[in-house]
């Protein structure tokens, strides 16, 4: 369902975290800046690296309302959040994603500065347009391959769909990174290939290290295709010019000094000590780290926000901080796949 036009009221702040205020931050210092949004379990796309081999999907029921998810949000960004990225799952295969973008970018006038969305891009062209219209600053599109037989292999889809798509993405002018899950033995072998088509297209790429995120006895560790491998291989190619370390989670690299190169490295280089982010499960739980073993839930806090009295918005408010407070150190201090029932296309990447 679209999302209503009501504008929600604000929250009344008046819960605090340990340290005696109301920033979102965690017991080793970190604060949280940064929030994804899983809008749906639901993909079209069959990558092995995300999702199970006999995927079960949410009834719709289950998924947390547009108008819960707005007020949410602007709970969130009073309490110091500035980038919104809706992830899936395939967020597009959500209806009424286009209006709650729009919905979202009423929070601007409040302190939300980007929205995002990650997606596969299968049905970005039909929805291009709309996004931008509707306030869409950015988006990312999975792009494992561009060579048309592994990328089918890799996602059981055409590459066709999203190559026009992106065309499409372009000409809209919304900015655009591409994002590259590496696996050895399956697209390693096409890391120059595919950064020279994305290089002449003059998109920002990013290459991800496979993690052990879902089916952890299928992920070893020879699979991990590292940031150090991938800076050899590109070597002979480029000049390349490693840049300071930022928040972002991808180490950035220039390329002949002026194109963007991203390395996510979780497994080879854990950049957890700077982690600023958070996310919340369509369900409506909320993971302080992608490889927490459990969420905190929030849907009952949340699906009767018109009737919310001031004492349940602090129970909220007190929730939030304090699952934020309780994060741990993160990958980097046990470097093991988390054991839980909730696989990667639920937790929105």
């Amino acid at each position: 369902m679209p999302t209503s036009n009501k504008t929600v009221m604000p929250f009344a702040l008046n819960a605090m975290n340990p340290l005696g205020t109301t920033e979102l931050i965690d017991q080793f210092g970190r604060t949280k800046h940064k929030l994804r949004i899983s809008l749906t379990d639901r993909c079209n796309f069959r990558c092995s690296y995300c999702m199970p081999d006999h995927p079960t999907w949410l009834a719709k029921n289950q998924l947390l309302s547009f108008e819960a998810l707005l007020s949410f949000c602007q709970c969130m960004v009073q309490l110091g959040i500035r980038h919104i990225r809706l992830t899936g799952g395939e967020p597009l295969l959500r209806p009424g994603v286009v209006d709650f973008v729009k919905q979202l970018s009423q929070l601007k006038s409040q302190g939300l500065q980007r929205i995002s969305m990650t997606s596969n891009a299968y049905y970005l062209k039909a929805y291009a347009t709309a996004l931008q219209q509707s306030g869409l600053d950015d988006l990312n599109i999975s792009l494992d391959s561009i060579d048309p037989a592994t990328f089918l292999s890799m996602t059981q889809r055409s590459i066709q769909p999203i190559l026009a798509s992106i065309a499409a993405a372009q000409q809209t002018q919304i900015p655009i990174k591409l994002n590259c899950v590496l696996v050895a033995g399956q697209n390693d072998q096409q890391i120059l290939e595919l950064t020279q088509w994305a290089y002449a297209q003059n998109i920002p790429l990013r290459f991800i290290e496979y993690m052990p995120l879902d089916q952890p006895a299928h992920w070893t560790r020879n699979l991990v295709v590292s940031e150090d491998q991938v800076i050899q291989r590109l070597s002979p190619h480029f000049q390349i010019e490693k840049q300071p370390r930022q928040h972002d989670p991808a180490t950035l690299y220039l390329l002949n000094q002026h194109y963007p190169l991203g390395l996510i490295s979780t497994i080879s280089k854990p950049f957890c000590q700077s982690c600023d982010r958070l996310r919340l499960t369509a369900t409506g739980d909320l993971y302080s780290c992608l490889f927490a073993v459990t969420g905190t839930p929030l849907k009952h806090l949340l699906q009767h926000v018109p009737t919310m009295s001031a004492a349940q918005h602090t129970a909220l408010i007190e929730t939030i901080l304090q699952a934020v407070w309780h994060k741990k150190a993160g990958y980097i201090a046990h470097q093991a796949a988390p054991i839980r029932k909730i696989s990667m296309h639920a937790i929105g990447g």
